[in-house]
């Protein structure tokens, strides 16, 4: 199984990190141990002082899936959760300086909480759905579906290019604006649909 994770997918989030807008779906990769089960913490690594959360919808890839043509994408997953990309900001500020790969500030062990799946025939429409995540009883990001540059198929169809999707696999479709540190003692929930899918603390 693999993470595969959109950035820059939503147009304010691309402006509030001074980056431009893409043409093209951006993506890396996050090994299996980024996840994080509902109901376990994340522990504030030792190597960084400025991890960031960032939302996000996930899908469940159900098959096996190469070149895959944008009009059958849909038929690629069928589950849809919620997850939150852990970013080592400061990681990664020296690895864009330095021309290097920011694996380093995007995979490391922990950075991908991820909550149960909803079957996406659940939702009403899978191109309204609303989400947010919410630090401390405030709410700090709030999305939608329809809000996405780069949508579920179009995604679905351009990694698939390059990376051959299996079963299980699980794509992070990017974050909407809003993004921000966390500190030891906050804690986060990400709600999907205005359902409450994780609840996190920061050890």
């Amino acid at each position: 199984m693999k993470i595969i994770c959109i950035g820059r997918n939503y147009i304010e989030h691309a402006h509030e990190l001074n980056n431009p807008v893409p043409a093209q779906p951006v993506f890396f990769m996050k090994p299996e141990s980024a996840i994080i089960r509902a109901g376990l913490p994340f522990f504030y690594p030792d190597f960084s002082n400025d991890i960031h959360y960032e939302v996000e919808l996930v899908l469940r890839i159900s098959k096996v899936g190469k070149n895959i043509n944008e009009k059958f994408a849909n038929t690629y997953f069928d589950a849809i959760g919620i997850g939150i990309d852990f970013t080592a900001r400061d990681l990664q500020k020296t690895c864009k300086e330095k021309g290097l790969p920011w694996e380093i500030a995007k995979a490391f062990d922990g950075s991908a909480p991820t909550s149960d799946f909803i079957p996406k025939q659940a939702f009403k429409d899978i191109y309204d759905i609303n989400f947010s995540l919410v630090k401390n009883e405030e709410t700090v990001q709030q999305g939608n579906s329809g809000m996405m540059i780069f949508n579920f198929e179009k995604i679905i169809s351009y990694v698939s290019r390059f990376v051959t999707l299996k079963r299980g696999d699980l794509i992070f479709t990017g974050t909407p604006a809003g993004v921000g540190p966390v500190q030891i003692g906050d804690e986060l929930k990400a709600m999907l649909v205005k359902k409450n899918m994780i609840t996190l603390s920061i050890k």
